[in-house]
């Protein structure tokens, strides 16, 4: 990939997304999370990356879409997405979405409280018209990622405990509504899972919930599937998680005499996220008596995740990447936070001001969590597939930034 004729063209920092890695990894899941005994869905976590052009290749795979908001949704719709395909997530959903996920007949809506389905069924009734839903469960399975994206311990913002009160008042008010009807349960464990007994541990409950009902459910199993950040992480590959997944959830099928309508995941980070990079240029070189600093033109409004997850990432200077790595160094941003750091004390060679810096696996959360603060400039998305570039995002203008100012 040519990093300075990308920078010339389109300028730094820019998100830079491989397509052929991305239809990649769609490929190996469609590919291996298949089974003759029940239907499967592979779900994209939208809130990974989501703009039209990411979603349009989804078209083109027939994924189905995971959404957790109004924006979400909306630009699904203006790409055309199959509404009956889109399943909306969220643990306090407005009215308004609410109201328009029904007008629009969204497939799915994940139930994430009691409050929200009393909310549905008034909305239903109102509009009439008929919803289908899986409700969201805390199964009590907490796998071991950082404690702002663990989803499923006993304390979560998501869900209702699956054994509980408010789950058993959810189930009086299915009853009673002719309006929405119960297809299924959803679960979220976590996210950079690299265990796969924690998916165990959810498969054993759930079968054994939905084999309380007199027809078959379906069962989502969610995401949170590990990737590849440094050289620390060992993620597992994609078909060795799908087949055990499938496996899995025969087994546990046939173990409790079950019937499943449909089995779904909702992989997100583990399509996008290694086939993203970012882009930067080295502003300058500062040495103190402790530091060596490598001073970049983006930082946490590009990527937030360092400062918010305490997140690491790799990084190469662009053109030295076989050089001798003798400096360790602190790759900062530019905004006025002492907390702007993407990675801290890193091997890199000699950089000068000039030199571009590339920062890998950034595909995840970096553009959808990016943010205009101390006013800076959202840079531009391309897309690059078999040696050809796209811009499928432009940089952010001064004008743009300031056109919703009064």
């Amino acid at each position: 990939m040519n990093y300075q004729k990308l920078k010339e063209k389109y300028g730094t920092p820019l998100y830079i997304y491989n397509v052929d890695v991305m239809k990649e990894n769609i490929i190996q899941y469609q590919n291996n999370f298949k089974s003759n005994q029940f239907e499967t869905e592979i779900i994209y976590a939208s809130k990974a990356f989501n703009i039209k052009a990411m979603l349009r290749l989804l078209m083109r795979y027939g994924l189905s879409l995971d959404v957790v908001s109004l924006g979400e949704l909306y630009t699904a719709k203006k790409v055309g997405f199959p509404m009956q395909k889109i399943y909306f997530h969220g643990n306090n959903k407005s009215e308004e979405e609410l109201r328009y996920a029904i007008s629009e007949e969204v497939g799915i809506i994940v139930v994430d409280n009691l409050m929200e389905l009393k909310l549905l069924d008034e909305l239903a009734k109102g509009l009439k018209k008929k919803i289908n839903i899986y409700i969201r469960l805390n199964v009590g399975v907490e796998a071991h990622t950082h404690k702002y994206i663990v989803t499923a311990h006993v304390d979560s913002k998501f869900g209702v405990m699956y054994d509980g009160k408010e789950y058993r008042e959810m189930l009086e008010v299915l009853q009673n509504s002719p309006y929405i009807k119960l297809q299924g349960f959803h679960s979220h464990i976590g996210s950079q899972i690299f265990d796969l007994a924690p998916y165990d541990a959810v498969i054993e409950k759930l079968v054994k919930m939905i084999k309380d009902f007199d027809r078959p459910l379906g069962i989502n199993l969610g995401g949170g599937f590990g990737v590849s950040y440094t050289d620390a992480d060992h993620p597992i590959p994609f078909d060795v998680v799908s087949k055990h997944l499938i496996q899995t959830m025969e087994a546990e099928l046939k173990n409790q005499n079950v019937r499943l309508h449909k089995l779904s995941i909702e992989p997100g980070r583990s399509i996008v996220a290694e086939a993203g990079q970012t882009l930067y240029t080295i502003g300058g070189v500062k040495q103190t008596p402790n530091k060596l600093y490598y001073f970049i033109d983006g930082g946490m409004t590009d990527n937030i995740r360092p400062a918010l997850y305490e997140a690491l990432y790799h990084a190469d200077i662009v053109g030295k990447e076989n050089q001798f790595k003798n400096k360790i160094a602190t790759i900062a941003g530019k905004c006025c936070e002492s907390g702007d750091v993407i990675i801290e004390n890193i091997l890199l060679p000699e950089a000068a001001k000039g030199d571009l810096l590339i920062t890998y696996s950034t595909g995840a959360y970096g553009y959808s969590m990016s943010s205009n603060y101390n006013k800076a400039l959202t840079p531009a998305v391309v897309f690059v597939e078999e040696d050809k570039d796209e811009l499928v995002v432009r940089r952010q203008s001064l004008d743009e930034l300031l056109e919703r100012e009064i």
